[in-house]
């Protein structure tokens, strides 16, 4: 299993900087999936105190990714082929935690699913799917 103190510094390190000011940490590794969370800032937020659209489909693809790299053994390339994204309810709080797990693991193609909770109120505000593609 990827020790969180890993992935972070690899997500550090090869995670493009408007992802990374989002203040994403990684929570939890698993042996498929991974638990990331961002601060709710006003940064992120959009009228009403409402977490934008972008930075919750960017946290769910980042979280997913990582749920990847877990069901690989490692940091491997994986690239999103496809991302949904289903808004459920405004996102507000202090933070926004997002557990993505792999549902199936192919020679090729990874798919995953992702939950996206505000907290405190632990309300789930948005879901996601994505697959992925690894290359050879």
């Amino acid at each position: 299993m990827i020790a969180i103190e890993t992935a972070q510094d690899f997500l550090k390190d090869n995670f493009a900087q408007w992802v990374l000011d989002m203040g994403i940490e990684v929570t939890e590794m698993s042996d498929d999936g991974a638990t990331l969370e961002i601060p709710i800032t006003p940064h992120i937020e959009r009228v009403g105190g409402i977490v934008c659209g972008q930075a919750l489909s960017s946290l769910a693809d980042t979280a997913m990714v990582f749920a990847c790299f877990s069901a690989l053994g490692g940091f491997k390339p994986v690239a999103t082929t496809n991302l949904e994204t289903r808004f459920l309810s405004g996102a507000k709080g202090e933070r926004i935690t997002c557990a993505a797990r792999v549902i199936k693991q192919g020679r090729s193609l990874i798919f995953c699913e992702a939950t996206l909770t505000a907290m405190p109120s632990v309300r789930a505000v948005a879901s996601a799917s994505a697959t992925f593609f690894v290359p050879d």
